[in-house]
């Protein structure tokens, strides 16, 4: 049974804009349940021009922590105390963490969410090339994510050139293996790259189905001559995980391809955050799953 609300109960949330449709509530309120934590968790609607005001009232109130998601990953950096070595590196932050000197830490699981569905999968990426299909906040963690993985080429795709070299100029001193890809129609580069890669990873929204654009769910972020030229046996990996699959995962699965949506990315990068806030070592990880499926209807 969830612990009663109280005057002693602290809170915890996400920030995002949009946010009212993310399944971090349902998730973490079934861990602080089963860990009987007097905490409760909400989704915190955060217009870009108030994001300062909505993090320094939130430090105020004595908030455990917060997730952070779009558009907000990289601007929050700012307000931060201190970045982790990995939000630093990386450029983008999606969990704070309260300082016991005051402020917040900028920290990043999203690497440690990504990770986790490839390592189970028992493949060997070391030297594997991959693509990456965007150029935002969850971009930079996908690419830290590859390098730590081992692979041998890292190809990034993006539509601005101006975004795609802000994501790439950072990242070339400790990521010598990434390059920027064109991807424009004109051109047929993206093609290619994926004819021959190994990895996909879909970082753009294009494909996320929500209750006020439900039609999204019918678009893929890739053409009908791109998706031809997956290479079967790949993995296709897209960060949505709704609609499950979505449109990319259901034409890479008709290519004969690997795939895997970002539902286990998110169950597992709000468990590392958890264990943040808390200091506890161990979450409960199945009911968080159990809990994101349960808000899905799958479970």
């Amino acid at each position: 049974m969830p612990t009663p609300i109280s005057g002693h109960t602290a809170l915890a949330g996400v920030l995002g804009d949009p946010v009212r449709h993310s399944l971090s509530p349902a998730m973490h309120n079934a861990a602080l349940a089963e860990l009987g934590l007097d905490w409760v968790y909400l989704a915190l609607p955060t217009p870009a021009e108030q994001l300062d005001t909505v993090v320094r009232g939130l430090e105020a109130l004595d908030c455990r922590g917060l997730n952070v998601t779009l558009p907000h990953k990289q601007a929050v950096a700012r307000l931060c105390r201190s970045l982790s070595p990995l939000a630093e590196r990386v450029g983008a932050v999606n969990t704070l963490v309260r300082q016991p000197e005051g402020g917040w830490l900028g920290d990043n699981t999203d690497v440690t969410g990504f990770l986790a569905p490839l390592q189970a999968s028992g493949n060997a990426w070391q030297g594997q090339r991959a693509v990456v299909l965007g150029c935002g906040g969850s971009a930079r963690a996908v690419v830290a994510a590859l390098v730590e993985l081992g692979c041998g080429a890292i190809h990034v795709a993006g539509r601005s050139p101006e975004k795609l070299e802000a994501l790439l100029a950072p990242c070339r001193s400790w990521a010598p293996q990434l390059a920027g890809l064109p991807w424009q129609a004109a051109s047929p580069a993206l093609a290619d790259a994926l004819a021959t890669t190994d990895l996909v990873v879909n970082t753009t929204p294009v494909g996320m189905a929500s209750a006020t654009n439900p039609e999204a769910a019918q678009k893929s972020p890739l053409t009908s001559a791109e998706l031809e030229a997956l290479r079967p046996g790949s993995t296709v990996y897209d960060l949505i995980y709704t609609p499950r699959p979505t449109a990319l995962l259901q034409a890479a699965s008709a290519r004969g391809c690997h795939s895997l949506d970002g539902l286990e990315m998110l169950v597992q990068q709000g468990a590392a955050a958890l264990r943040l806030w808390s200091g506890l070592e161990t979450v409960p990880v199945a009911a968080m799953r159990a809990a994101a499926l349960a808000q899905l209807g799958g479970g």
